[in-house]
């Protein structure tokens, strides 16, 4: 009695299908928009439209008339595409991310001055020949419109090929690879809090060091709570922003140091030079700077709220460092 119950819109999205049979639409296809459940990734668009090419009879398929491969890009190049190209780079960079954590841990390791270096370009490589190759694998499995219109493309690959259970292997290995990027992020960022403690800079019970493990462990704690706080704050997307915002403003700022290091390396004799090279300098260094910088702007442009959020929370700490560094200053001169 009473007719249906209400409609939940709340566990609902409104999604884009295919008139014909309900999947994603694909290429030339008549599309309408229904209530579809939120949360669940719809993968496959629909097979049943595809654009070919054919004679002029109308009877044969011939090849596509890009004869050197398809085209870059699938619609007039503008200023807007290539802004929403580099909004699309923002997760893309984060992933590349973290090689800059192995420079918080340098006092630690050991003869840094060869090792570190050594570490940052092979990390750096290898990673990056692991995701391009996940990315052909991906290209050549799904297909580039079927890859565009998934946001789990390592489990459709693996559905694709071995089923339900080669989705439930690769979910797995997702999370224990999540859980090992926590891990690093947890153990090295503390080591900040520990070297600013260790300089008077900050609360001095942050340079407490185990005498058993010979870690700052208040520092991790100290990271790891403050891990959970920004965890539940906000959803995943607005917390990469606040991330790659304030990364890329500190990539840049400190490569603009290198211009200072050399500076002051004219007044010093060549036997006092640090003694470092940076392949292409200055002209590697500016290209670097402006990258940086370019991502800054372009998610500022792109996610102005969550930007400015990361930043505001930055300028948060400037007053707390003047008044640690009033303090430290006050110390010595006492």
């Amino acid at each position: 009695p009473g007719g249906w119950f209400p409609r939940p819109e709340s566990d609902l999205t409104r999604l884009e299908v295919c008139r014909d049979d309900g999947r994603l639409p694909a290429q030339g296809c008549a599309t309408e928009t229904v209530w579809a459940p939120a949360g669940v990734p719809f993968e496959a668009p629909s097979p049943d439209h595809r654009l070919v090419h054919l004679d002029a009879t109308g009877l044969w398929r011939v090849h596509a008339p890009h004869s050197l491969g398809p085209p870059l890009l699938d619609q007039p190049a503008s200023p807007d595409l290539m802004m929403a190209f580099a909004a699309a780079l923002i997760p893309v960079l984060f992933a590349y991310g973290g090689w800059q954590t192995a420079n918080f841990i340098a006092a630690e390791i050991k003869e840094p001055r060869r090792n570190l270096s050594r570490a940052l370009i092979i990390g750096v490589a290898g990673v990056a020949l692991l995701y391009v190759s996940v990315n052909f694998v991906c290209l050549r499995a799904l297909g580039a419109a079927e890859l565009a219109n998934t946001r789990v493309p390592a489990t459709a690959v693996m559905r694709l090929t071995l089923g339900q259970t080669g989705a439930t292997w690769i979910a797995l290995g997702i999370a224990i690879s999540t859980l090992g990027f926590l891990s690093q992020a947890i153990l090295t960022a503390p080591r900040v809090y520990f070297a600013m403690a260790d300089d008077k800079l900050f609360f001095p019970a942050v340079a407490y060091v185990s005498p058993r493990t010979r870690v700052p462990v208040v520092a991790i704690v100290l990271q790891s709570a403050w891990t959970m706080v920004i965890a539940i704050s906000g959803r995943y997307e607005q917390i990469l922003n606040y991330v790659v915002a304030m990364d890329f403003l500190f990539f840049g700022l400190t490569a603009t140091c290198l211009f200072v290091f050399r500076r002051r390396e004219r007044r010093l004799q060549p036997e006092q030079a640090a003694g470092y090279r940076v392949p292409g300098h200055p002209l590697t260094t500016a290209v670097f700077i402006a990258a940086c910088w370019l991502v800054v702007a372009n998610t500022i442009y792109r996610y102005p709220e969550n930007t400015l959020i990361g930043m505001a929370i930055l300028l948060l700490g400037l007053p707390v460092y003047a008044l640690w560094h009033i303090r430290q200053k006050s110390l010595v001169t006492a």
